[in-house]
């Protein structure tokens, strides 16, 4: 793995740790080479017992079936071009790849994008909309946060023609952790604690996913709110047809994901607490006749589900492993 010592990098590692088909090869950060893992992140040390982080370099991948890419937006461009010939399957938890327009990119995330001639070689890492295409992936590109949790409450309700897509709201909360884990002045215990602020207002990057995932419109405002993992989207839409029910709405999220063993779809209100430490997003909707407005909500641990847990959803389907194999259906409780 590349770019190890992030929180999505150690959740990866824990993932794996249980994982009876994939062993980590290496474990990469450049920053903190030579740093025994156990001192970055305890929790990690009965598992990689001794293990040290170590500096990335191209020999690592010898004998590699597959490269997990942690690192912030803007860097893993700049290693892909070098190792997607020398590995049989890359996988960016980063926003490089996740787009297949260069000046889309561009236009978002406000940077060049130095290997444009290899964003068509990946696969969309959403398995509930992609799955056949991963199946036979090179490369992947795992979503972002955000766009997974509204993308899995909203998708089967625009496919099934109940919400308009011309008017999406989406409204969600996060822990800090979506952060990273680079100190940074606005994420301190001390400015987070007993506060919830909204940021990227009107041109959060991950807003074009959403659109591009849900061929909609959409206004999308995240919050940051003071715990330390999770996601919940609230999402609103106009309905695209008379007669809509809550019973309607709910059956078409059973029906698009009955078969699917990482969408829980509840008649209850999903909570962040009942996601934490799993792969599992938890999905519902309701009609509100009186304001006719769809509302459909996700919840979902946005390390889990939102990044590690999805990445390595995504390599077991890559490489022809059982889906759901070291992947944790339930959340942590209490």
């Amino acid at each position: 793995m590349i770019g190890a010592s992030g929180f999505t990098g150690a959740e990866f590692l824990r993932l794996i740790a249980g994982h009876p088909q994939v062993e980590l090869a290496f474990a990469t950060a450049d920053s903190h080479s030579g740093t025994a893992i156990d001192s970055l992140h305890p929790g990690l040390g009965p598992a990689y017992p001794g293990l040290t982080y170590t500096e990335w370099r191209r020999d690592l991948l010898e004998g590699v079936d597959a490269v997990v890419i942690a690192l912030p937006h803007g860097v893993s461009q700049g290693i892909v071009p070098g190792i997607i010939d020398e590995v049989g399957l890359v996988v960016d938890l980063g926003a490089d790849f996740r787009l297949r327009d260069q000046h889309t990119y561009e236009r978002w995330y406000h940077e060049s994008h130095t290997a444009p001639h290899l964003l068509d070689r990946f696969v969309y890492g959403l398995p509930e909309l992609h799955r056949d295409a991963l199946r036979s992936a090179t490369a992947i590109a795992v979503p972002g946060c955000y766009p997974t949790a509204a993308t899995l409450a909203l998708h089967p309700l625009i496919s099934a023609g109940l919400a308009d897509p011309s008017r999406i709201v989406v409204d969600a909360v996060s822990g800090v952790s979506g952060a990273g884990r680079p100190p940074k002045p606005n994420t301190t215990f001390c400015t987070v604690d007993s506060d919830v602020v909204a940021y990227g207002l009107l041109d959060h990057r991950h807003t074009v996913e959403m659109e591009i995932n849900l061929e909609a419109s959409v206004l999308f405002t995240p919050h940051l709110v003071p715990m330390n993992r999770g996601i919940l989207a609230t999402c609103y839409a106009q309905p695209a047809r008379s007669g809509l029910s809550t019973e309607e709405l709910l059956a078409t999220l059973d029906a698009a994901y009955g078969n699917e063993a990482f969408v829980s779809v509840t008649r209850g209100s999903p909570s962040t607490k009942a996601t934490l430490g799993s792969n599992t997003a938890h999905v519902t909707a309701r009609y509100d006749d009186r304001t006719g407005t769809v509302l459909a909500i996700a919840a979902i641990d946005n390390l889990g589900k939102g990044a590690s847990g999805q990445a390595l959803q995504c390599v077991n389907l890559a490489l022809g492993l059982p889906e759901v194999v070291g992947l944790p259906l339930a959340g942590v409780t209490p």
